[in-house]
């Protein structure tokens, strides 16, 4: 993925309200910064925020955290935010693979993987988001009945994530291989923007929900 450069937007992230610079100083006390009790989800990997900016104003109660390691992508989702100024949503530029210097144990409700690269090289496997090394990495920080969603286009990827969700000591709760056409599943569904793009070519859309192994999750 060929990504444009736009010049100032690593000072505009460091200089916004809604980007933490040092989220590590916050980790375990999430619910101070939000200065509230309520559930903690985070979108990894969160673009240009379509998604995570429409889910933090259809849950007022929810507190949100967008994470993206692209300045000039999440450029794009912070500006979102500067003109919504929503009180329950903040943004993280950080490495999918360090998120345990910044959440502590069962601090998260929730972590959404959208659309996620799919790192396509045999040799990348451990890049993809969904793989097993990334799923024990979020079980340090997600929470006993906390869940994952997963969506994508891509069903060589989503097969991929299919198969390592045993191995990552998870269970799938939620299944289907086209999220628009399966009633339940697409209930209240919130689109980004390559969901929006995908499926406008006709693209079926891949999602499973999953929770941790033994645990008692309920779906949110």
């Amino acid at each position: 993925m060929r990504l444009r450069n736009i010049p100032g937007a690593r000072e505009h992230l460091k200089e916004s309200s809604y980007v933490i610079d040092t989220p590590e100083e916050w980790k375990g006390h999430w619910r101070e910064y939000f200065r509230n009790d309520h559930p903690l989800r985070i979108e990894i990997g969160t673009g240009k925020g379509c998604f995570i900016v429409q889910m933090a104003q259809e849950n007022p109660d929810v507190n949100f955290i967008g994470i993206e390691k692209y300045s000039s992508v999440l450029l794009r989702a912070v500006q979102k935010q500067e003109e919504a100024q929503l009180t329950n949503l903040v943004y993280l530029r950080y490495e999918a693979e360090l998120l345990e210097d910044v959440f502590a144990k069962d601090e998260v409700d929730l972590i959404y993987l959208n659309f996620s690269d799919p790192w396509p090289k045999k040799s990348q496997q451990t890049r993809r988001l969904p793989c097993k090394e990334f799923l024990r990495l979020y079980s340090n920080f997600l929470g006993a009945d906390g869940h994952i969603e997963f969506k994508t286009d891509n069903r060589e990827l989503f097969d991929f994530a299919v198969d390592e969700i045993v191995p990552g000591g998870y269970r799938i709760l939620q299944i289907t291989y086209d999220l628009h056409n399966d009633p339940a599943m697409n209930a209240g569904n919130v689109m980004t923007e390559y969901e929006k793009r995908f499926s406008g070519k006709g693209n079926a859309i891949c999602k499973y929900v999953i929770g941790r192994s033994g645990a008692q999750v309920t779906l949110i």
